[in-house]
C-alpha cells in the first residue's frame, strides 16, 4: 500500500499539473478547444508522442490510488485518528472518485488516445439532470452541492493550518525544502478548496433553480472566475494554484510517511514470562 500510495500520488500530480497548465493558457486567451479539467488533461496526454503508453501508465497510477484509498476505508488511515468512521468514509469516497477517473482513462486509451472521454462539464450536467428526475432528487442534488462546498471550506482551513505536514517526513527535509513544500501545500490546497466551494455552490444553485444547466464541471467553474470583477487574473491565480497542488503531490509521494507498525507486536516473548 505504501508503493500504491506513492504511485497514485504521482498520477494525481500529473493530472493537476496538466489541468493547471491548460487553465493558465485559457486565462491568457489561448487553449481554445481544450477543457481545463481531468478529461482535458487526459486528452492532452493522449495527443503526445507515445501517448498510449503514457495513458496506460496513468491508468496504473490511478488504479493504485483507488486501491490505496480503498485499503484506508477497510483498515483505517495510517495517521493519528485514521480509524475514525469519518476518515474511512472519506477514503471510500476518494476510492470511488479515482476509480471512476481510471475507468475514463481506460476508455480513452482503448479508442486511440485523444478521444473517448466525455467532457467533464457535459457529464456534470447530465448526471445532475438524471438525479433531479429521481424522487427527492432535488434534495439529493442540493445536499451534494452543500457537502461539496463544506468540504472545500475544510480543505482551505486545513491547508492554511498546514495539517498536511503531519503526513510528511519533514525531518528528512532541509529547511529550504520544507518551506517550499509548505508553500506548495498551502497555496495548492487553498486553490483546490476554493474551486471545490465554487463547484458545490453551482450544484446547489442547480437544485434551487431545478435546472441542471446551472451545474458546472471543473472547466466551466474555472472559466466562471474570469467573469468576476477580477477578470482573468482570478482564473490564472486559481490555475497556478492547481498546478502547484500537482507539484505538491509529487512532494507528498516523495516524503509521505510510511504506515506505522506496532512495535510491541515485534518484541520477543520472554521464556520466563508467566
Amino acid at each position: 500500500m505504501e508503493v500504491a500510495s506513492r504511485v497514485g500520488l504521482c498520477a494525481r500530480g500529473v493530472i493537476y499539473v496538466l489541468v493547471g497548465l491548460l487553465a493558465v493558457r485559457i486565462g491568457f486567451g489561448g487553449g481554445s478547444g481544450k477543457e481545463a479539467d481531468r478529461s482535458g488533461a487526459v486528452r492532452t496526454i493522449g495527443e503526445q508522442p507515445y501517448g498510449q503508453v503514457l495513458l496506460w501508465a496513468l491508468v496504473v497510477g490511478l488504479a493504485a490510488m483507488a486501491l490505496w484509498r480503498l485499503s484506508e476505508a477497510a483498515f483505517g488511515q495510517a495517521t493519528e485518528g485514521g480509524d475514525k468512521w469519518t476518515r474511512r468514509l472519506g477514503s471510500l469516497g476518494l476510492a470511488v472518485f479515482y476509480l471512476v477517473i481510471c475507468i475514463g482513462v481506460v476508455q480513452t486509451a482503448l479508442v486511440g488516445g485523444s478521444g473517448g472521454t466525455r467532457a467533464g462539464d457535459q457529464a456534470s450536467k447530465d448526471y445532475t439532470a438524471r438525479v433531479l428526475e429521481w424522487p427527492y432528487g432535488r434534495v439529493l442534488v442540493g445536499v451534494f452541492g452543500a457537502v461539496l462546498a463544506i468540504v472545500g471550506v475544510v480543505i482551505v482551513v486545513r491547508s492554511l493550518m498546514r495539517k498536511f505536514e503531519k503526513n510528511l517526513r519533514t525531518d528528512r527535509m532541509s529547511r529550504t525544502t520544507r518551506r517550499i513544500v509548505a508553500a506548495l501545500g498551502i497555496i495548492g490546497g487553498v486553490a483546490c478548496g476554493v474551486v471545490a466551494v465554487a463547484t458545490g455552490l453551482f450544484v446547489l444553485l442547480a437544485a434551487v433553480r431545478f435546472d441542471a444547466s446551472e451545474a458546472k464541471g471543473l472547466d466551466e467553474t474555472l472559466r466562471s472566475f474570469a467573469d468576476t470583477p477580477a477578470g482573468p487574473a482570478l482564473l490564472i491565480a486559481a490555475a497556478v494554484g492547481l498546478l502547484l497542488f500537482g507539484l505538491y503531490s509529487f512532494c507528498e509521494a516523495r516524503w509521505r510517511k510510511a504506515p506505522e507498525h506496532d512495535a510491541s507486536a515485534e518484541q520477543p516473548v520472554s521464556r520466563d514470562a508467566g
